[in-house]
């Protein structure tokens, strides 16, 4: 044999490895059962953990829940009501009816319609709609106060739930989607646990899921820092799910800006930090994830319900506690309000859509095994909400040498509490040209107050220039909201500021008034955040 024609055949023996090697790390295979019977999984941990933790959401702030966790599987039907759920079936509704590549206005719209309540930056999203501040401006930091928030996390888990094996293509979608509500951590919240189930339909090992969930966020955000900062405790504290948690609050606790000065905190990662401390100290076991999830506080039923939905794509719903999957069957065709969908109708929907996803990016959706070609994950570009944005002081519409008000305002009194007992809660005025002024010192501001369906419009000034005019309507799906930010502001240059809102006596043709109701500030300064310098004890 020719010398050629040896090296020929090496060349060939050599490149039919390469192919034989690349083929095999190629594609991961699935039997179409066991997806769906995952998928189901997912679904059925996102309505149980939602009704586990439903009577302790927001009782522990700042401090763990350590009452009675009182649950049985006849709970789940509670479910059905929980915004965990009907909010993406709507994402879901709406990708039926325009197709997953359609605007994100038009996703925006159907949520934004949607029959039922909204809070924090869901709510600001559908404040926006209907003040032309569409996707993806109405997510962002200067439109949207809460767009660090837990939202987008919370309504992500139909995108992962379709994407088995496929992160880069669920970061596509929780790019469009995620940016209708939030921004930054906010966004990367959702990209994080739909990165969880993505790589739960081919991995048990739960750190793992984790380490490799994380590849798909941008390294310098402070989600990935405080995703690892959990598994850092959890290898120091490995028997101590309790001790880790101080630690945790102790560094990243007080840093959000939606709640900033107050307990309550509805921070994006610091949530998500909850459902990996469940996770990983659950060990695998639904109960035992459950209660940590949901003993660490704050949103303590949405976090427990993403972390059992990561074990329920891992176990598959079969595997699941008997009790638990008879709960869900009873339930399985009731329809979650003001959507179409049932859990079976979710489950075969969802499924339908990983087949498509799965042909779509170079796999075979066809016959007895399906083969999903291998994405390696790609974290989206880096954002940052709210930058160096430091809690400094809040400040009442009622402090003397707070705000000065001019014309014909007045304290609007409510009935608080068991007691009914009157109490001012707002300063108010309808009358055009009234003014409300504030001096103040810092680099930011925001101007609390209500949006009800009297509420009008008004000019607001900064630093005697116009900034905007805001509208402070809000009676969509016949739903109020007090003594939430009206208007703020970030990144002004350190020192003196001063803010003037003037009654216009304008409003939207549906407002029954035109009052302004103003509740009072928070002031904001910038220095680098505490969990940028803060050691934990064991590192000192």
């Amino acid at each position: 044999m020719k010398k050629s024609t040896v090296s020929s055949l090496l060349i060939l023996m050599l490149l039919t490895i390469v192919s034989c090697k690349n083929k095999s790390i190629e594609f991961k295979i699935i039997k179409p059962e066991v997806l769906k019977d995952k998928i189901a999984g997912g679904w059925a941990g996102k309505m149980i953990g939602v009704t586990y933790g439903a009577p302790t959401e927001f009782r522990a702030r700042a401090r763990t829940y350590e009452d009675p966790i009182k649950w049985k599987p006849s709970d789940i039907k509670g479910s059905i009501w929980q915004d965990d759920l009907y909010v993406q079936l709507t994402f879901l509704m709406s990708m039926d009816k325009y197709g997953i590549d359609a605007p994100p206005k038009l996703f925006q719209e159907m949520f934004a319609k949607a029959g039922y309540h909204l809070w924090h930056a869901n709510m600001q999203a559908r404040k926006n709609y209907f003040d032309s501040i569409f996707a993806p401006l109405s997510g962002t930091p200067e439109y949207n106060i809460h767009a660090d928030d837990i939202d987008f996390q919370i309504e992500a888990d139909y995108i992962g739930f379709m994407c088995p094996g496929m992160p880069r293509t669920a970061v596509g979608i929780s790019d469009k989607i995620g940016h209708i509500m939030n921004y930054g951590d906010g966004v990367y919240g959702g990209v994080f646990v739909a990165a969880l189930y993505a790589e739960a339909y081919f991995e048990s090992d739960i750190q793992g899921i984790i380490e490799t969930a994380l590849k798909s966020l941008p390294a310098e955000s402070d989600y990935y820092k405080i995703v690892k900062d959990v598994i850092k405790l959890y290898k120091h504290y490995p028997d101590n799910w309790r001790t880790a948690w101080q630690e945790l609050e102790n560094k990243w606790g007080d840093v959000d800006i939606c709640g900033a000065g107050d307990p309550f905190n509805i921070d994006a990662k610091l949530n998500g930090a909850y459902i990996v401390m469940g996770l990983l100290y659950g060990e695998g076991d639904p109960l035992k994830t459950l209660e940590i999830s949901t003993r660490c506080g704050q949103d303590s039923d949405c976090n427990p319900s993403n972390a059992l939905a990561v074990l329920g794509v891992i176990k598959g719903f079969s595997n699941l506690p008997v009790e638990m999957q008879d709960g869900i069957r009873d339930v399985a065709d009731t329809l979650f309000i003001n959507t179409n969908y049932s859990f079976n109708k979710a489950v075969e929907s969802t499924y339908n859509y990983a087949l498509k996803f799965i042909s779509e990016n170079g796999g075979r959706a066809t016959g007895k095994k399906l083969k999903i070609k291998v994405q390696e994950p790609v974290p989206p570009e880096l954002e940052i909400a709210f930058p160096d944005v430091v809690f400094d002081r809040k400040i009442s519409a009622f402090d003397k040498g707070g705000f000065t008000f001019k014309g014909s305002w007045k304290k609007h009194t409510v009935l608080s509490g068991q007691s009914r007992e009157p109490r001012d809660q707002a300063m108010v005025s309808g009358s055009p040209g009234d003014e409300a002024e504030l001096k103040f010192t810092g680099t930011g501001i925001s101007v609390t107050g209500n949006w009800v369906k009297d509420g009008g419009r008004a000019d607001v000034y900064l630093d005697e220039k116009l900034n905007r005019t805001i509208d402070t309507y809000y009676f969509f799906s016949r739903q109020q909201h007090q003594n939430v930010s009206i208007w703020h502001v970030t990144g002004l240059q350190p020192g003196e500021h001063t803010v003037r809102l003037t009654v216009s006596g304008d409003k939207r043709p549906e407002s029954e008034g035109t009052n302004i109701y103003l509740t009072g500030a928070t002031i904001f300064k910038t220095l680098p955040k505490k969990n940028k310098s803060f050691k934990f004890s064991f590192e000192q």
